[in-house]
């Protein structure tokens, strides 16, 4: 008889585990399709992960904004576009930081009469759940049709007018009435990186412009914090400001650094730190003289709020330190003061060694580079014999005698030490 033989051959590389299994598949579909059918939420949790870890960073926001809430998906988003990703300065939330971002970016680079409105609006019910901080550092004006063409280019009042209308920037009202968890508010109104193309014009803020801010943050219902520097702002566009301010019932730091406000605009503040419930206020490099420095102070005396309160390069003089260390014989609210470079001299001096005798709530005063003189450093070190709770004053450059200057920091380095055993001793009261 004949044998048959029979060879059986294998594919020895083949094995069932290549073969996808169905939900794998089905994933890969719903990845592939999801910007047509985001059906992420029908999905067990372990499902939707692998969808999420397998999406691309492009998608467009009204797919993922509210349907992506996993912040893996958010950290590559932020990652891919900007170099530097601090999530804690964002309560720890990568989606947070993705939409304060993208949106800040939007409205830096935002130009009236040429960018269309829709971009930023389209956004915000994309935005509004997440943003809780904006920080714009630069307002881009209009452009011009061309500057060039006017037959006349000589500096006229006319001139000047037809500039102002050109000038107005982005609208906020449209936005910030629109953002319900906004507390935090950094604006400065220029531009940034001009190069050769200075010009004062690019760093106009307008009555126009300051009016739909007074309106928007009056409107903006939970801000707490606001910060308006570096955008030359006046005595007239700070009292609408503060007049708008006045009743908002959130507001706790108000930042006005490095502006050109004088004693109309800080008599304005005065009022406000009375009739607020204002926590920090910072007035650093503006143009306030003593008149100015004496209103504040009677908003000072007035306020039981106020706990930081920074004046520093100034032209308070005499007649204003001497002002502001009055109200704090009576001021029991006030813990941080900033004087320093105000061309004050041992007269202030005198009115803060009784200020240190009796006020028990100052923890932290600054008169660095003005002219105490010797006689001032002694009358502060007098004033700080029975003082147990100021642990910082700072006399640098400020006319005092060395060994003056060695006893009084002798002393509020025991009040320091002595603060920080309380507080370890009683871990629940604030540390200094």
């Amino acid at each position: 008889s004949f044998y048959t033989r029979r060879c059986i051959t294998e594919d020895l590389s083949w094995s069932l585990v290549t073969v996808p299994p169905l939900t794998e598949l089905c994933l890969q579909h719903i990845v592939h399709n999801f910007e047509k059918n985001p059906i992420l939420n029908y999905l067990l949790p372990e499902h939707q992960k692998k969808v999420v870890d397998r999406l691309s960073t492009s998608l467009p926001l009204t797919v993922t904004a509210n349907i992506v809430s996993h912040e893996e998906y958010w950290k590559r988003c932020c990652m891919e576009r900007w170099q530097v990703c601090d999530v804690s300065n964002y309560g720890g939330s990568w989606k947070r930081m993705f939409f304060e971002r993208h949106l800040e970016n939007i409205l830096k680079f935002f130009i009236p009469n040429t960018t269309d409105p829709k971009e930023v609006l389209d956004l915000v019910p994309l935005c509004k759940g997440y943003v809780r901080k904006l920080e714009i550092d630069q307002f881009l004006p209009p452009l011009w049709v061309d500057q060039k063409e006017s037959s006349d280019l000589s500096d006229t009042e006319d001139e000047a007018e037809l500039g102002e209308v050109y000038m107005h920037h982005y609208d906020l009202r449209d936005l910030l009435t629109d953002l319900p968890h906004l507390q935090e508010l950094h604006l400065t109104y220029g531009v940034k990186s001009c190069g050769m193309n200075f010009e004062w014009s690019l760093f106009n803020f307008t009555d126009l412009d300051c009016s739909n801010l007074a309106t928007a943050v009056k409107m903006c219902r939970n801000l707490k914090v606001f910060k308006l520097t570096r955008s030359k702002v006046d005595d007239d566009k700070i009292k609408l400001l503060a007049r708008n301010l006045q009743h908002h019932p959130c507001l706790l730091e108000l930042d006005l650094s490095h502006n050109l406000i004088k004693d109309h605009g800080a008599q304005a503040l005065g009022k406000l730190i009375s009739h607020s419930k204002l926590e920090a206020l910072n007035l650093c490099n503006n143009q306030i003289c003593h008149l100015g420095a004496q209103a504040l102070a009677q908003g000072l005396a007035e306020s039981s709020t106020l706990t930081s309160l920074n004046l520093r390069l100034n032209f308070l003089e005499d007649k204003g330190g001497e002002a502001i260390g009055r109200a704090l014989l009576t001021n029991s609210s006030l813990k941080s003061l900033h004087l320093g470079s105000n061309n004050l001299s041992e007269r202030t001096a005198a009115v803060f060694s009784q200020v240190l005798a009796q006020n028990t709530t100052l923890t932290s005063i600054n008169f660095s580079c003005n002219h105490l003189g010797l006689d001032g450093g002694k009358q502060l070190l007098k004033g700080l014999a029975n003082n147990k709770t100021l642990t910082e004053l700072d006399l640098r450059h400020a006319e005092v005698e060395q060994e003056t200057d060695f006893l009084i920091h002798e002393t509020v380095w025991a009040n320091r030490e002595a603060a920080r055993l309380r507080s370890l001793q009683h871990p629940t009261t604030e540390t200094l």
